[in-house]
This record gives structure tokens, C-alpha cells and sequence, in this order.
């Protein structure tokens, strides 16, 4: 299972289950969410930070947002109390982005039951879930990452090489907005537009109004109608491997094979040999 509802997850933690709870609160303008955190959050959570838990800045080449090492996820995820076994729940406050990039690294290291807080932070209040403010204190845990490198990991990754020859051959999915895939506008990176041949699917478009995630039936058309139906190879990426991890997140919920490109756009646009497409293209 991908996803857990706020209900289930009251249920969950009622249990006598081991569950492990984090909070990842982030957004492209407002990174650190340890604030909103402390104000608020889902009893035992614990908060993780995307910029230096999620990712590994001393990585260069790689994209705004390269993936950790292995060795360093591992001593992240004892530090926040997770054991081999556990159900680790992930959840955000922002068009899920936070989480599915949190539920993608731990897959992709190995971790076997991770689960998206469907609808997020809000679903949580909406359900009348209890709210603890401050820091849990929770025990070392003992969890043990199998994989050393995460884009060699236990999810498919596309490397630069690999997006191009998708573009042509197969489904690239662009989540990002459609003004940002059509490079009229580009707030982040030095260059805009998109790969050549990609499609764009934004990620916040297989979300509900309330942030909850589209139905599996749905999700499977949405894919579909981008040419994604499981019968030929299919990739996504975004700006820096973030927002595309929601599309990753509800291909796993339609059931339909998808790789990540971690570097996304942040990675391909620094290469001034890369080519660049701009226009509306088959979105």
C-alpha cells in the first residue's frame, strides 16, 4: 500500500503496530518547516528536513536536490526512531510533495512499508486527529538501509541519458506547472522550458481539491491519456526530483511502472549541451 488515511492512521496508531511518524514539511518557498512543526503535528512524529535529510548538496552535477548516501539516510532514520519493520508514515502540508519525496527515498533504500498521509497535515485536523506541539522524544531506532546508492537503489531511476532517450522512445512525464513546461516562466532554474519530447502531467493535477490523492481508476486514466499504460517505458521528473515523486507516488497507486529522474530539470538545464524545447508540445 502507498497511501493510509487519516482515519487509518488514528486507527494505526492506536494500535499495538510499530509505526513511525514523520513530519516533512516542505515548500519551494518556504524550505524549513521545523516552525510549523513545533506549532502542531501528528502525535510521536518527528520532523525531517527535505534540504539536508533528503538530499545531499555536496553532490554536484546532480540536480538542486542530488539523493542522499545510503549510510547517511540510515543514521537519519535511527535518529528518528525507526526499526526494521516498522510502518513508517510520511505527511506534509503542501500538494504532497514533502511526503512523496520522503516515501520515495525510503523506498528506494530498501524500506518496505511506507505509507503517504493522504490529504496531508490538513487531513489530519479534518478528521479531529489529536495535535502534540513542541519535540517528541523518541527512542534510537535500529533500521538498516540495503542500499548504498539511491539511484541504484530499489526504484527505477533515469539518469540524464536515459530522460533524453525516453523523450523519443517512450513517456516522459514533466510534473511541473504547465507555465514552467512551456517555458514561459521559470522562477527557479537558469533556464526554461522542458525536455524535448516530454509531456507534461503537473503533479498537483492527480490531487483532489482537498489535497487527497485521485482514486486508482483516475489516477490509471490520467496516465493513459499521457500515453503511460504500463505497455511502454515511462519516467517523470519536475524541477530538482521532488513534485516529480507525486506522480511516482500515484503511479504506484494505479499500478503503473514509473522511473524518477532525481536531477530532473535543475540537472538537465546546467548542461548548456542539452537541448531545450519550449511550447505546449503534446500536453
Amino acid at each position: 500500500m502507498t497511501l493510509v488515511s487519516a482515519p487509518e492512521l488514528v486507527e494505526l496508531l492506536a494500535s499495538d503496530a510499530s509505526v513511525s511518524v514523520l513530519d516533512v514539511r516542505w515548500t519551494l518557498a518556504e524550505p524549513d518547516g521545523h516552525a510549523a512543526y513545533l506549532a502542531g503535528h501528528v502525535p510521536g512524529a518527528v520532523y525531517v528536513d527535505l534540504e539536508s535529510d533528503l538530499s545531499d548538496h555536496a553532490v554536484s552535477g546532480r540536480g538542486r536536490h542530488p539523493l542522499p548516501a545510503g549510510i547517511d539516510l540510515q543514521a537519519a532514520l535511527r535518529r528518528w526512531g525507526v526499526d526494521d519493520g516498522d510502518t513508517v508514515v510520511v505527511y506534509d502540508d503542501w500538494n504532497r510533495a514533502g511526503s512523496s519525496r520522503a516515501w520515495w527515498v525510503l523506498r528506494a533504500a530498501g524500506l518496505a512499508n511506507v505509507r503517504i498521509l493522504d490529504g496531508g497535515w490538513a487531513a489530519w485536523r479534518a478528521a479531529g486527529g489529536p495535535v502534540q506541539t513542541g519535540v517528541s522524544e523518541v527512542a534510537e531506532g535500529a533500521v538498516t538501509v540495503r542500499h548504498a546508492d539511491l539511484y541504484s537503489g530499489a526504484l527505477p531511476t533515469l539518469s540524464a541519458g536515459d530522460a533524453a532517450e525516453l523523450g523519443s522512445t517512450g513517456v516522459l512525464l514533466d510534473a511541473r506547472a504547465p507555465e514552467r513546461f512551456r517555458g514561459e516562466v521559470e522562477p527557479v532554474d537558469p533556464v526554461a522550458g522542458h525536455i524535448p519530447g516530454a509531456v507534461n502531467l503537473p503533479s498537483t493535477s492527480i490531487l483532489r481539491e482537498d489535497g487527497t490523492f485521485a482514486d486508482r481508476e483516475q489516477l490509471a486514466a490520467l496516465f493513459r491519456a499521457r500515453g503511460t499504460d504500463g505497455t511502454v517505458t515511462a519516467g517523470a521528473y519536475c524541477g530538482s526530483g521532488v513534485t516529480a515523486a507525486v506522480l511516482a507516488a500515484a503511479a504506484a497507486v494505479a499500478d503503473v511502472p514509473l522511473a524518477l529522474f532525481p536531477g530532473s530539470w535543475s540537472q538537465w538545464s546546467s548542461d548548456s549541451a542539452n537541448p531545450v524545447e519550449t511550447g505546449a508540445g503534446a500536453s
